[in-house]
């Protein structure tokens, strides 16, 4: 065969509209997100039964919680470079099973220190599965519209979120507490066959490991069945020189990424730090200042409900101006917000605002920061740095949840609290700011010489 056409994969996507073969797989990955956060929340809302069913310290309950954090981070950090390896939807199917099957097991948890070793891994898969969903669908989103849709993919988790603590009431009252550790383990389990029929491998992963140009070219055509594909040979955006040697671990540390993979891992400690904080600890706080428990409540749940529009609304931004400086500025502004909480916390609709505020920024912002973490590495080792810089982000998340404690015991005012809890938050827009310029400076200095670069 002579003069075969020659398709850059990544191209080819960017220049079509959305399909509905591309929209389904954004439901599916937001399908399996939605567990993930299903998942994060049950825990939370069964937490006083399951410590009242054993007579647990609060200790002994915090080790529960830890538990599902330090899987969520091993996993994270252990199945990113598989993903690279096998591919994002063979990993998928590994992880989601896996913790489908922990969350059912750990509903038969005999003792506690069984469920603290089931919780354990059941977030090793969710940690595993997250960073893998949102790899996937931003190797099948055009450039134009990649920050929206994948920031309104990840949506799912805080939908999730906010279902699994409709489904934990209403569960818990009728079947008790394991009840809904089974329902968030069946979920998954009756999502597998479907992503086993309907969701594909990445073209961009089977390109660069060479897959079959006829599974490559079918893969295509259900995104636009252009006459070319039949005869065409496939390629993606050139790798630099020893881009696909060693680890994808390593890869993360080239020349060309190191200073962006560390300000990445930067951004995200810092911020999941402070949502971690801020979820786990307001409640307490806020009924410090002689809220009711109910009022406590909904003043948190505005956390998440501003944290979704955020996602959406800067994911839209994002995709228009440069998306380091608009999470910069974003990430800014969470500072202020929850600054701001601590003067507010004596009036609830102030509070409210306030925190609707912080959520919208703050969890807008990490969202959109996943998204920019999948378009910031090229596809050889792209699971592995969104994975690692989850994984990092974890950590973080650890942190913030001891710091708030350890804070409360230092006797801080509520202002003074605050305002230390907000200091984070303008590191992380700092560290994009820093990103944005750094990659601006490369951009022009390669554009200068000549070059193609990322």
């Amino acid at each position: 065969m002579t003069n075969q056409p020659s398709i850059d994969v990544t191209a080819f996507i960017d220049r079509q509209r959305v399909s509905r073969f591309q929209a389904a797989i954004i439901v599916l990955c937001f399908l399996i997100v939605a567990i993930d956060g299903f998942d994060t929340a049950a825990i939370g809302f069964i937490a006083p039964v399951i410590r009242t069913h054993w007579q647990l310290a609060p200790s002994q309950l915090g080790s529960v919680f830890g538990a599902g954090l330090a899987g969520l981070m091993a996993g994270a950090l252990l199945f990113g470079p598989f993903g690279d390896r096998i591919g994002r939807k063979r990993l998928l199917l590994w992880c989601v099973s896996g913790f489908g099957i922990a969350s059912v097991a750990s509903a038969f948890s005999p003792s506690l220190s069984w469920l603290i070793a089931l919780r354990f891994l059941t977030g090793l898969g969710l940690g595993g599965a997250m960073p893998n969903a949102i790899t996937l669908t931003s190797e099948y989103c055009p450039a134009s519209r990649r920050s929206f849709l994948v920031t309104t993919m990840f949506c799912g988790f805080t939908i999730g979120s906010a279902l699994g603590g409709f489904v934990a009431a209403a569960l818990i009252e009728e079947f008790g507490w394991r009840s809904v550790l089974l329902a968030g383990g069946v979920a998954p389990l009756v999502l597998v066959p479907v992503l086993v029929w309907r969701l594909p491998e990445s073209v961009r992963y089977l390109v660069t490991q060479g897959g079959a140009r006829d599974r490559i070219a079918a893969t295509l055509a259900r995104i636009a069945p252009e006459p070319m594909l039949a005869t065409a040979t496939f390629a993606t955006f050139a790798t630099p020189n020893g881009a696909a040697s060693g680890s994808p671990v390593a890869r993360l540390f080239r020349p060309d990424l190191l200073r962006g993979t560390l300000l990445l891992w930067l951004a995200f400690f810092m911020s999941l730090l402070v949502i971690y904080l801020l979820s786990s600890w307001l409640p307490t706080l806020l009924r410090g200042t002689g809220a009711s428990l109910r009022t406590a409540a909904l003043v948190t749940a505005m956390f998440q409900v501003g944290g979704t529009l955020g996602a959406i609304v800067l994911g839209w931004l994002m995709d228009r101006f440069n998306p380091h400086y608009v999470l910069a500025l974003s990430y800014a502004a969470a500072g202020v917000f929850v600054a701001a909480i601590g003067s507010l916390a004596a009036s609830p609709w102030l509070a409210a605002l306030a925190v609707f505020a912080a959520g919208f920024c703050v969890s807008g912002s990490q969202v959109g920061a996943n998204a920019l973490s999948a378009a910031f590495y090229p596809t050889d080792c792209r699971a592995t740095g969104v994975s690692w810089a989850n994984g990092i982000g974890r950590m973080g998340s650890v942190v913030g949840s001891l710091a708030g404690g350890a804070m409360l015991t230092m006797g801080l005012t509520l202002s003074a609290l605050f305002f230390v809890v907000g200091v984070p938050a303008v590191i992380a827009g700092l560290s994009m700011a820093v990103l944005g310029w750094h990659r601006a400076k490369r951009a022009s200095s390669m554009q200068a010489a000549g070059l193609a670069g990322p």
